[in-house]
């Protein structure tokens, strides 16, 4: 689903910053070689994420659904000079296109990937986030928020992708469509969420942004 008219997200797109070519490059390079490429995060999105990043220039990010690794590499446009982007998948198979992007962007030692299920490794990162960008398995966003939370401080930012969901979280619920409900549900909780300032902004597919408080 279209949220706008195609010609408003054109003007959209081409008055925002021009992506970096190293994320032409690998936006070129999914599209030929890995299932699925709308998953990218995309120029518009790519360009949110990096000015967010730059704003609130983070030390410790922490991104679950990793991808072929384009939001890694803009939010890691942000980092201060001596943070760290910890960025976690569960699809091995994408391990070497990562790192071959995340090395010749310049930020490749300041990135560090993490392969496995995220509700596992996240527990054990001795690290307090200040930006942290989930965008992985859907039916675990609840989870992966609670299991995040304790590794955030006052001020933290928590971004949440794909909560739209195309569309659906407007629709009548089907009865079989377990993953839109749990969205609602997930955008609902952030949205009273006591320890949570909350704002769902109509980016892309949906992204939410929320300040611990």
């Amino acid at each position: 689903m279209h949220f706008l008219s195609q010609v408003l997200e054109d003007y959209l797109t081409e008055h925002s910053q021009e992506e970096p070519e190293i994320l032409q490059e690998l936006t070129r390079e999914t599209h030929l070689k890995v299932i699925q490429p709308r998953m990218l995060t995309g120029r518009f999105q790519g360009r949110v994420l990096s000015v967010l990043s730059k704003i609130i220039n983070p030390k410790y990010i922490l991104e679950i659904g990793t991808y072929t690794g384009y939001s890694a590499l803009c939010l890691a446009e942000g980092l201060r000079e001596n943070g760290e982007l910890h960025t976690i998948d569960i699809n091995p198979e994408l391990e070497e296109m990562q790192r071959t992007y995340f090395n010749k962007s310049g930020f490749g030692e300041r990135i560090y990937p993490h392969m496995g299920n995220a509700l596992e490794i996240i527990p054990k990162l001795d690290i307090t986030f200040d930006l942290i960008f989930i965008d992985a398995e859907k039916k675990q966003y609840d989870n992966y928020l609670e299991v995040v939370l304790p590794k955030t401080r006052s001020g933290s930012v928590i971004l949440s992708d794909n909560v739209l969901w195309s569309g659906k979280v407007v629709e009548p619920l089907k009865k079989w469509d377990k993953t839109t409900k749990v969205l609602l549900d997930y955008n609902a909780k952030l949205s009273n969420h006591p320890k949570l300032d909350t704002v769902l902004l109509p980016v892309r597919d949906g992204l939410t942004l929320s300040r611990v408080k």
